[in-house]
């Protein structure tokens, strides 16, 4: 295959990126008609930025495992989806405190060393009992307010809280801040708010944990911040400014994904009253499955795997050049028909372990396994405990969230 260079390919022909799902159950349509390259093909994004589009499966993962690729948001190319075209703004962005999202190794390997037993299969585990609860409590919730046969939202009684309880009580932030951390994060995904907004709700959210941390490093508690701080000490390398960072992170990565994925899969599988039949009669065997394959099915989270080239490197028979911005999209992997067959069809005995929705490489979801056993563990219980749970409205009507971030619905009217 001929090599091609950005600069080769005519300005008015690049597409603008992203685009709008036309459907909130599968990928815009232009990733398909991507894809059919078999190459990255170039994209304007709404910072007026130009980057690489990466669709196909193997190459997505290709770029993610390669040694020669920077999650520095600070790279002049970097891929940034919003304007910021004011320096002021550019310089704003640069002072945020480091987490593990931008920044590479090594500083990235310490950074997730330093958490990584807090999210292991094992520790994982162990936290399920505690979980259960919180889904029981949080359906007796939705149960309650149900009881003269009004719809209720799922995403106010369980997908939001569910998961926001869990990263609160595993961080040690108290669940009665959730709704200020619940509306710093949903302005911080916001693809319609402006460069100050963002800024605004990044900083806020910032002061939040500079003061929490701050408390704790007085008295340290029995949770993730409190024994990273006595850990820290101990080991002679304790950074405040990288702990308030990485805190940041998890508690957005923490609540906001998992709830949108509680949502969609739900909705999902009461629009496919077959597959949530045989789900019901063997949980057992096919739980795991379908919440590897709903993960697959949405990829909520494809604005997290932008990439900047350090070096010179083939993709596809495309030279991407040093400097330049790469996007590898989750989404469009994932729907690849060359590693998944029918792959816009739903199929909850798929196995779809290898998806690409958390990720790929040294960046991959570090909070994956918390995810999994969440979804489970909602998915077992919300349809065991409700099996004439039905949609108050039909699925297509639902208010979605195709302008964040991160995909979602923003409610989820349902009637037993």
């Amino acid at each position: 295959m001929t090599q091609i260079h950005a600069s080769e390919l005519p300005i008015d022909e690049i597409p603008a990126f992203p685009t709008q799902r036309s459907c909130p159950f599968h990928p815009p349509e232009e990733y398909a008609e991507h894809r059919q390259s078999d190459a990255p093909v170039r994209v304007s994004l709404l910072s007026g930025r130009i980057a690489w589009l990466v669709t196909v499966h193997d190459q997505v993962r290709q770029v993610l495992a390669s040694p020669d690729v920077s999650s520095d948001r600070g790279h002049d190319n970097f891929p940034a989806r919003f304007p910021q075209n004011n320096e002021e703004i550019k310089q704003r962005f640069r002072q945020f405190r480091p987490s593990l999202i931008g920044v590479d190794p090594p500083f990235h390997t310490k950074l997730r060393r330093s958490v990584i037993t807090e999210f292991t299969v094992r520790r994982t585990k162990e936290l399920r009992p505690r979980i259960q609860e919180i889904v029981d409590a949080s359906i007796d919730d939705l149960l309650e307010a149900g009881k003269d046969g009004a719809p209720v939202d799922l995403v106010e009684k369980v997908s939001l809280p569910v998961p926001s309880m869990v990263i609160c009580e595993l961080l040690g932030v108290p669940y009665a801040d959730h709704d200020f951390f619940q509306d710093r994060t949903s302005r911080l995904i916001s693809m319609n708010r402006s460069p100050e907004e963002g800024i605004q709700a990044f900083q806020d959210l910032g002061d939040y944990f500079v003061d929490l941390v701050g408390r704790k490093e007085k008295a340290p508690t029995d949770d993730l911040i409190g024994r990273l701080i006595t850990s820290g000490r101990e080991n002679g390398d304790y950074d405040a400014e990288e702990l308030v960072g990485l805190s940041q992170l998890l508690l957005i990565a923490g609540h906001e994904t998992t709830a949108n994925m509680i949502s969609l899969g739900t909705v999902a599988l009461l629009d496919d009253p077959e597959q949530l039949r045989s789900l019901r009669e063997d949980p057992d065997t096919l739980m795991p499955t379908a919440v590897e394959e709903l993960l697959r099915f949405f990829t909520i989270a494809d604005s997290v795997t932008s990439r900047t080239a350090t070096a010179d490197m083939e993709v596809g028979g495309v030279t991407i050049r040093a400097g330049e911005g790469i996007i590898a999209s989750g989404l469009a992997a994932n729907r690849d028909p060359n590693a998944y067959s029918d792959p816009d069809t739903l199929d909850i005995t798929r196995n779809a372990r290898n998806h690409v929705a958390f990720g790929y490489g040294v960046h991959q979801c570090l909070g994956q396994n918390l995810a999994r056993m969440e979804l489970d563990i909602v998915y077992r219980t919300l349809f065991d405990r409700v099996p004439t749970l039905t949609l108050a409205v039909e699925a297509e009507s639902l208010p979605y969230k195709h302008e964040a971030l991160v995909f979602g619905i923003r409610e989820v009217p349902v009637t037993w």
